[in-house]
């Protein structure tokens, strides 16, 4: 891998709701390599998103601090690509007019931004729905679209939460193989949060396992496996089996902690 392009140094995040505090991520201290893929996986509430969210600058550290290329993140920016579980896309465009709003934003001339997007739509396997409205399009053609919109603008980094966990068993298969195919082609910085420990082998160059809340990082596992990678594949197998093996006893606590807590408790939804 090549030279840091995230890093995170000792950031710390704390959410208030009245008098009470609730710390989210507690002294998170890592890089992410340029052209690396990254997974960051916990147990639900661990503070993996809220993470992601500070990497896209949509929050801000309370302590420490994340540099990108060496500057610190103080907000949203084009150098980071951003794919929401939700897909988040206008229901009022077209699959090119989603595409093609953050080119228009930053000021690219109408003509230059439809032929870059039409570019992401031969990507992304989309050819023939240029013109077609979100509501007619399944679940993955919907992520398909908010991946071309990320990376329109060409990023350096490519920012992925859940992307996939609203999908079936067989979409999300077969959108983590193209995934991994666009990162192939496009060699960009990836940091991905999942859920799902098949998912993070599959994709990951490294996965960073955090503990439950207050969220940190447990454990780093390197995924030295050739791609394409097969799920049944022996190394694929004890990669797999040495995730779980750090995520088993944060899951038990964030069991135990949860049981504990009363209605209501939370200061934000669970990240």
């Amino acid at each position: 891998m090549g030279n840091p392009i995230i890093e995170i140094q000792h950031v710390t995040k704390t959410f208030t709701d009245g008098a009470r505090e609730v710390v989210a991520v507690r002294d998170v201290n890592v890089d992410v390599s340029e052209g690396e893929f990254t997974i960051l996986i916990g147990p639900s509430g661990c503070g993996k998103s809220t993470l992601l969210y500070m990497i896209a600058g949509f929050e801000t550290p309370t302590e420490g601090q994340i540099l990108l290329e060496g500057r610190p993140i103080r907000k949203p920016g084009p150098d980071r690509g951003f794919v929401f579980q939700d897909y988040a896309l206008f229901p009022w465009k077209t699959v090119l007019g989603n595409i093609t709003f953050g080119l228009r934003r930053t000021g690219v001339p109408a003509k230059e931004a439809r032929s870059q997007a039409m570019e992401f739509v031969r990507m992304v396997h989309l050819t023939g729905f240029e013109h077609a409205y979100p509501h007619t399009l399944s679940g993955g053609m919907k992520q398909r679209v908010g991946i071309a919109r990320a990376l329109a603008y060409d990023p350096k980094v490519l920012l992925m939460d859940e992307p996939f966990g609203a999908l079936d068993a067989q979409t999300r298969k077969l959108m983590q193989q193209e995934t991994v195919e666009i990162w192939e082609r496009t060699e960009k910085t990836v940091v991905f949060v999942t859920h799902s420990v098949i998912e993070a082998v599959y994709l990951a160059d490294r996965v960073m396992v955090m503990t439950a809340r207050p969220g940190s990082i447990k454990g780093i596992v390197d995924v030295d496996v050739p791609r394409p990678r097969a799920y049944t594949e022996e190394h694929y197998l004890e990669h797999r089996q040495s995730v779980l093996d750090l995520l088993e006893e944060e899951v038990q606590k964030s069991i135990a902690t949860n049981s504990e807590r009363q209605p209501n408790e939370d200061a934000r939804p669970a990240r």
